[in-house]
């Protein structure tokens, strides 16, 4: 049942127009948010998950090398003794 009251209708169109006109701030606030993070971080210098990757796994493998060259060198140096 609709409302015959001029009033009425006037504040729901209101409210109407309110709501939409908030919902276009909230909106424009997330996406200016958005882009003031994508410029802060465009300043730093990140690496990607693929180079991360790269690098931890070259880290591995010096580890391991280096792991084996120490058991070397204590082999020989006790052939020395």
């Amino acid at each position: 049942m609709q409302s015959q009251n001029p009033m009425i209708s006037d504040f729901v169109k209101l409210m109407n127009s309110a709501a939409g006109t908030f919902a276009g701030m909230t909106r424009e606030a997330r996406e200016t948010a958005r882009e003031r993070v994508k410029e802060a971080m465009g300043g730093l210098d990140f690496v990607s998950r693929e180079e991360f990757d790269a690098v931890k796994d070259m880290a591995a493998k010096a580890r391991e090398e280096n792991e084996q060259l120490a058991e070397r060198v204590a082999a020989l140096e006790a052939k020395l003794k």
